[in-house]
């Protein structure tokens, strides 16, 4: 059977105009008609969708029909329904609309990413999907939606600026694991994505950020901290985060905390807070009151350096440990 004809069999009519009206109607039933028949339309509308802008696997989509769907798509504010219908939809079909929507987000039409221009111009629908974490049914789907949308710079400003990203500090601890996790790379992708975006973030809101985020480095659960010390270490070490490196390790609030994670009884979170720690010593600018601080628990910090576990072999490490110790011993 050709493609064009499988295609047919599951979706009429086939005019992008009228492909796009049958999923709105749908939609539009949802909160109209008997729930369930409702849902059915919606599910084989979605999974029409789905085969034509991505393919059965043997035949590939026409790229002309996909960027007609596409500004129909936005043109008709089903990008909208998307959003506003995710809780009522089922496994099957949410899955489905989240392969749609990754698809339909990187559509160029006349240069330009309708979808997200859309989005733009709707930024309630990004809150919308952030406040989804809550809802333990469809928090993966709105996370992966979510990490579409953050690939766009546009959309990435908007959720950090927002009163949304504080949610994130309460995600990460969910009780759910999987959510959780799901949760942090969110907010990973949000703080890593773009660099310009994310550091007039940060200069702009440097002190909100990190009272925060010591919280994360203070929690009692253990997975959250350690997998928030792993992302600090690694993110405050990266170069195009300098600036933020240089602010951060001339604050004892933020060297009072490395010290005790310094003294936890997870390996690698130890490991982790010693690399963030290293750089408060190594400063050749150390400022008065950073000294004062590590003059004040030498004695504790040489015991907790002699003591940090290192893997045998790593060499590197051995040498970063021994050249800490001794700054610490020549401090007067």
């Amino acid at each position: 059977m050709s493609f064009f004809f499988r295609m047919a069999s599951r979706l009429r009519p086939s005019t992008p105009e009228e492909v796009v009206r049958s999923i709105k109607d749908s939609f539009l039933a949802l909160h109209t008609r008997t729930h369930a028949k409702a849902l059915e339309e919606v599910e084989k509308n979605i999974s029409s969708l789905r085969l034509l802008i991505s393919g059965d696997g043997e035949v590939e989509p026409n790229q002309e029909q996909v960027l007609q769907i596409t500004l129909e798509i936005c043109n008709e504010d089903v990008i909208s329904l998307f959003v506003q219908n995710l809780p009522s939809l089922g496994w099957t079909v949410r899955k489905d609309l989240v392969h749609c929507w990754c698809i339909l987000l990187r559509q160029k039409v006349d240069e330009r990413y309708c979808c997200v221009q859309y989005i733009e111009n709707h930024m309630e629908l990004l809150d919308f999907l952030v406040g989804c974490y809550k809802n333990l049914d469809i928090a993966l789907n709105c996370g992966n939606m979510l990490r579409e949308c953050i690939k766009h710079p546009t959309l990435a400003k908007y959720i950090l600026e927002s009163g949304s990203f504080e949610l994130f500090f309460e995600y990460v601890e969910l009780p759910n694991f999987d959510i959780a996790s799901d949760a942090l790379n969110t907010f990973k992708d949000l703080l890593t994505k773009h660099e310009t975006v994310v550091a007039e973030f940060l200069a702009s809101h440097y002190d909100q950020f990190f009272e925060l985020y010591s919280r994360l480095l203070s929690s009692t659960n253990y997975v959250t901290r350690r997998q928030a010390m792993k992302f600090l270490s690694e993110f405050l070490l990266e170069a195009p985060n300098s600036q933020i490196m240089k602010r951060y390790i001339v604050e004892v609030r933020f060297l009072n905390i490395m010290i005790n994670l310094l003294k936890d009884s997870s390996k690698n979170i130890r490991i982790c807070a010693f690399h963030v720690f290293k750089v408060f010593v190594a400063n050749p600018n150390k400022p008065r009151c950073i000294i004062e601080a590590l003059l004040d628990n030498r004695r504790e910090l040489l015991k907790l350096l002699h003591n940090l576990p290192t893997s045998k072999g790593d060499d590197e490490l051995e040498e970063e440990k021994d050249l800490i110790i001794q700054q610490i011993q020549k401090l007067a």
